[in-house]
């Protein structure tokens, strides 16, 4: 079978990685078309898989516009070329758009509820929506939901094993405290209206853990010289390893709060609209600490990411609290390859029962 996957954001070369290899080792033809934003291909390229590039990221309202035309006339070339059986992609609308118009079944997979602009103008056109069982809303007769996270797809236990080497490269010692600080650029679609945290805080949390620990920072905007010093520099696709050992996660990155999570490191994550991702992984199994973006707030995360660094070591009990979240929940690549293989079998009506 002929299978598109839709890559334009670093998150979704980490969610497709693993299923891509397998697929293709399978002898199923695998193209991949990518967008060019922020690392996203660093890491296809780091990770050695094969794709082609329809467009860069553009801003302004005209570049935009002009990135979208080009995109669907591009995506729908690759697709007639390649006589592709089936899409699959993250919150794409231009995909969905395009695959309808051709006739051609979208798979989407979806986490975030905020970005509802973006949902209205997708959902209609998808021919299936998959969603973590939590996620926030009933989005009809194409939605199914599985008891996972996106991040267990390269995080389950089965697809990632953490490396201790990464602690010689960021020059930490074994049992070392350390703070991984995540501030995003507030961008996205979903952000409209998000300020996130005030400069004022972020120099105020990096003061005050720096007292109990070292502090790393990873930013999609660019930090001010006096937070330059604690820029993280990784290779891209080493971050997971290094958020495994860390004493604590701060920041305003739903994705990375919810990869602490999954790997068993006390996550503080700061959003006015939340996740439902990240709602249960407090609520059910005490592995992430929700903030609002108010200053009463801000500064409670501070005060609770001190308690933390101060309480004797956390690695004991958030392990044990991420072994019951893993047992609850599946190997999300798997249940990918299930519904692409159930696909090619013309019977979809069994593989969400993984």
């Amino acid at each position: 079978m002929n299978i598109l996957f839709s890559i334009s954001h670093p998150a979704h070369v980490h969610f497709f990685r693993h299923a891509i290899s397998i697929l293709r080792s399978n002898q199923h033809k695998v193209v991949v078309a990518a967008r060019d934003k922020d690392i996203t291909l660093d890491l296809l390229d780091n990770y050695e898989i094969k794709h082609e590039v329809l467009t860069k990221k553009k801003s302004g309202i005209p570049g935009v516009i002009s990135e979208f035309f080009v995109y669907q006339y591009l995506l729908s070339k690759i697709l007639r070329a390649n006589k592709i059986d089936l899409v699959l992609s993250i919150g794409a609308a231009l995909n969905a758009h395009v695959c309808f118009i051709m006739g051609i079944p979208c798979y989407q997979f979806c986490d975030t509820e905020a970005q509802w602009r973006q949902n209205n103008l997708t959902y209609p056109f998808v021919t299936k929506l998959f969603t973590p069982s939590c996620y926030n809303g009933d989005i009809g007769s194409k939605h199914i939901r599985y008891e996972g996270y996106h991040e267990l797809a390269y995080l389950h236990p089965n697809r990632f094993q953490p490396d201790s080497a990464v602690l010689e490269h960021i020059k930490v010692d074994s049992g070392e405290k350390y703070v991984i600080m995540r501030f995003v650029s507030w961008q996205a679609t979903h952000d409209v209206g998000h300020s996130g945290l005030s400069l004022k805080i972020k120099r105020e949390a990096v003061r005050e853990f720096s007292k109990y620990a070292k502090v790393f920072i990873t930013s999609e905007a660019t930090l001010p010289d006096d937070l330059e010093q604690y820029k993280i520099t990784i290779p891209p696709e080493r971050i997971h390893d290094a958020l495994y050992f860390a004493t604590l996660f701060y920041g305003e990155s739903a994705t990375m709060a919810s990869e602490s999570s999954v790997l068993g490191t006390p996550s503080i994550f700061l959003d006015n609209e939340g996740r439902g991702y990240t709602d249960e992984q407090e609520k059910k199994y005490g592995l992430v600490f929700n903030f609002s973006e108010s200053i009463n707030d801000q500064k409670k995360s501070i005060e609770k990411g001190v308690e933390l660094l101060n309480n004797k070591p956390l690695d004991e009990i958030w392990r044990e609290r991420q072994k019951k979240m893993i047992s609850d929940k599946i190997d999300v690549t798997q249940y990918l390859i299930n519904i692409v293989e159930s696909f090619v079998e013309n019977d979809d009506k069994n593989f969400f029962s993984y």
